[in-house]
């Protein structure tokens, strides 16, 4: 979806919605590129940050690949017409996403790098990190608008793409994923739905999973092939 800042909404039915919500996270993110914008070497603009609030027990703090569930409203800078605002848009549920990989724009994934649970920030995204020359005509954002953003995070979980994922999929700690693996994850995921899945569902899962990841066709997937959140862990 080109409109990146608009993401999918929290729901009332959150345990079987979550769910729902990770598996098809799961399944995009397997050989998902990252989030569109310039790169540092194209732009010497920056995102600008100021913490409203931060509680002060915090241990844990956002970073690429997490979960996060978010509430934020965007402004144009220019002159602070709001063009987005979470708590007026699908029953005013907060938002779930994954932090890094481009489920909303580059410039909010770099501002909501390190934040608490309970923290609130003000940022400023210039239009290299935004929408750019382009802008986003149905969004109501013009070409080259710097954004202005006010943001409550909520939670921080374990992302379906973190290195805490993949240290769980690969129960023998051979550093690669194998059919079985990926298979007994997929199974554990699927019981906590409240809609069972059958089995010829589950494995057309595990058959596209494969097909889109298993790049040099061995029967596994390695941490390369399946993270797109490196990390030095493994």
């Amino acid at each position: 979806m080109r409109h990146r800042a608009y993401i999918r909404p929290g729901v009332s039915a959150l345990g079987t919605m979550l769910f729902l919500f990770r598996l098809a996270v799961f399944l995009s993110l397997w050989g998902c590129s990252n989030a569109q914008g310039q790169t540092e070497e194209e732009s010497t603009e920056e995102v600008k940050i100021e913490v409203l609030h931060r509680p002060e027990n915090c241990s844990k703090t956002s970073r690429k690949g997490d979960l996060l569930n978010a509430h934020y409203d965007g402004y144009l800078a220019k002159d602070g017409s709001k063009f987005y605002c979470s708590r007026t848009q699908d029953e005013g549920h907060p938002k779930w996403f994954v932090l890094g990989v481009g489920h909303v724009i580059k410039g909010l994934d770099i501002a909501m790098m390190d934040m608490c649970p309970g923290e609130k920030r003000k940022v400023i995204i210039p239009p290299s990190f935004a929408y750019g020359k382009e802008g986003y005509a149905e969004g109501k954002i013009p070409p080259n608008a710097t954004l202005m953003f006010e943001i409550e995070l909520y939670a921080v979980t374990k992302g379906p793409r973190s290195i805490e994922t993949f240290k769980e999929i690969d129960t023998d700690n051979d550093k690669q994923l194998s059919r079985a693996e990926i298979e007994l994850y997929l199974q554990k995921d699927f019981e906590k739905d409240a809609k069972p899945r059958d089995k010829a569902y589950q494995n057309a899962v595990l058959e596209d999973i494969f097909k889109k990841n298993d790049h040099n066709r061995d029967g596994f997937i390695s941490p390369k092939e399946y993270n797109v959140h490196q990390h030095d862990e493994l």
